[in-house]
């Protein structure tokens, strides 16, 4: 009985240490070195009228807020002081599932907001230190297509996916263990992308006199009556996390007669599944067999490349290319002295109107407009010019315009079987019209179910360091295309 006693005893204390160990090391994780703050927005696109929560936490009892729109000018809209809060706890799984920190600032946004990418700056004091974090949200239209018949999405699922605060993004390289996260939450302080290639491109546009709307890559998924006011939409820059739905509901815009210009790469690349209204992102990538969804009856929605064969809706049907037949230039060690430039195949293209370009003319190497992620299709030749074979999922109808070598990395390809290791792609630039509009596309000036692609992240590369073809093909594009 008594050993009986002590032996039930050990093991308590067994389960005690076990239980303690779990807690800890799925507890809160360290705050910040003060000074400190930090904070995200409660929702990722509001309308005028609307109210927006702000979520915060510092280690100074008192925070101030800055608002300003990005466009070619940087546009104060809002400022408040004095604004209070505390040092906020940092859950264990604050990167997937948000830090849930109450509101701190809750406003209402104002009728006189233009649609636009707004960014709040914090700012607190430490004796004579200033610190300071930043914040987005995107402003949508309260009267969509009233101004402009011209939509931007903004990559803002990108921006989470890259984001590795709170300890996890979808990659490796930055997460805190080594491991890479399978769901990610916007619940938290993000890192945006906007200055990297949409900021730039916004800046252009609205300086060459272009009005444009905007909204986030989760509105074409919830608030998809959006679409019906614009004959444009645009995406910029690194697209590469789209929804079932959003691609859903941009494939039935072009059906119906809407153009769209992908003025980006990489995009499309991963298929994603919304969560929590809306709030956290899932995407298994190369680890699809760890998908709830492997192997059942709603298999095409794995978290996985929109390209792999167990999804099977590979993205070229809908931007006319895609990574698999793309790859890297001037990154990741592939083509690193290439020439960052499109070589033109058809230069008598209405894209290339007032460019002067002649067949194998090069341009856009000066500002590298072709680097870092690139898509492309299958091609074959004949007489000297490349046509798409279509088996990749490219439109047949798909006019190539101009080219640049691209390449997967190295191992890159070694989780999918069905990749070939030593092929060499390129960043592809055209053209394709939907089928359903082929038979009454209008004559002159104007396109319907029209479809551009550049092939590369860097395209708006070009439009900040002010090369005049690359200007010049983009006011070709948006004017044609936005016509009503």
């Amino acid at each position: 009985m008594k050993l009986q006693t002590v032996h039930c005893r050990t093991l308590l204390l067994v389960s005690l240490l076990i239980l303690a160990m779990t807690v800890s090391t799925q507890g809160d994780q360290k705050l910040p070195v003060a000074p400190f703050v930090s904070g995200y927005a409660g929702q990722v696109s509001v309308t005028p009228g609307e109210e927006l929560g702000f979520h915060l936490s510092s280690s100074a009892a008192r925070v101030s807020l800055t608002i300003e729109r990005l466009g070619v000018d940087k546009v104060k809209v809002w400022e408040q002081a004095d604004i209070a809060t505390v040092a906020r706890a940092i859950p264990d799984k604050a990167s997937s599932d948000g830090c849930a920190w109450p509101e701190d600032l809750r406003i209402k946004i104002p009728a006189d907001w233009t649609s636009g990418y707004y960014q709040g700056t914090l700012r607190t004091q430490n004796e004579d230190k200033e610190v300071k974090s930043n914040l987005f949200f995107i402003v949508r239209s309260a009267q969509p297509g009233t101004r402009t018949k011209i939509l931007m999405q903004l990559a803002t699922n990108t921006y989470n996916a890259y984001t590795n605060w709170g300890g996890h993004s979808l990659y490796a390289y930055h997460d805190r263990d080594g491991l890479q996260g399978h769901q990610v939450s916007f619940d938290r302080p993000l890192t945006s992308q906007f200055e990297n290639w949409e900021g730039p491109f916004v800046r252009w546009a609205e300086s060459q006199g272009y009005v444009i709307d905007y909204a986030a890559n989760s509105d074409l998924e919830f608030h998809p009556e959006l679409l019906e006011h614009y004959r444009l939409v645009l995406s910029v820059g690194h697209d590469e996390y789209w929804s079932s739905l959003m691609r859903d509901h941009l494939e039935d815009f072009i059906a119906r007669g809407g153009n769209v210009a992908f003025f980006s790469g990489n995009t499309c690349c991963w298929q994603v599944r919304s969560q929590s209204a809306g709030r956290t992102l899932v995407c298994w990538k190369q680890n699809l067999t760890q998908d709830p969804l492997f192997r059942t009856a709603d298999e095409r929605l794995l978290s996985t490349l929109w390209s792999h064969d167990r999804v099977g809706r590979p993205e070229n049907q809908l931007t006319g290319v895609g990574f698999l037949w793309g790859g890297y230039h001037r990154s990741h060690g592939e083509f690193m002295d290439g020439p960052a430039s499109y070589e033109i195949h058809r230069p008598e293209h209405w894209v290339l109107a007032g460019t002067g370009l002649k067949k194998q003319d090069r341009f856009g190497g000066k500002d590298t407009i072709v680097g870092y992620e690139c898509d492309g299709c299958e091609m074959r030749w004949q007489d000297g010019l490349p046509y798409p074979t279509g088996s990749d999922g490219t439109p047949l109808n798909f006019t190539i315009i101009g080219t640049c070598p691209a390449r997967w990395a190295a191992g890159d390809s070694h989780w999918y079987d069905r990749f070939p290791k030593d092929r060499i792609g390129a960043a592809v630039m055209g053209v394709y019209t939907h089928p359903a509009q082929l038979a009454n596309q209008p004559q002159g000036e104007r396109c319907r179910g029209t479809v551009f692609t550049c092939g590369s992240t860097d395209w708006a590369h070009g439009l900040k360091g002010n090369d005049p073809v690359v200007a010049q093909i983009t006011k070709n594009i948006l004017d044609r295309m936005s016509v009503q």
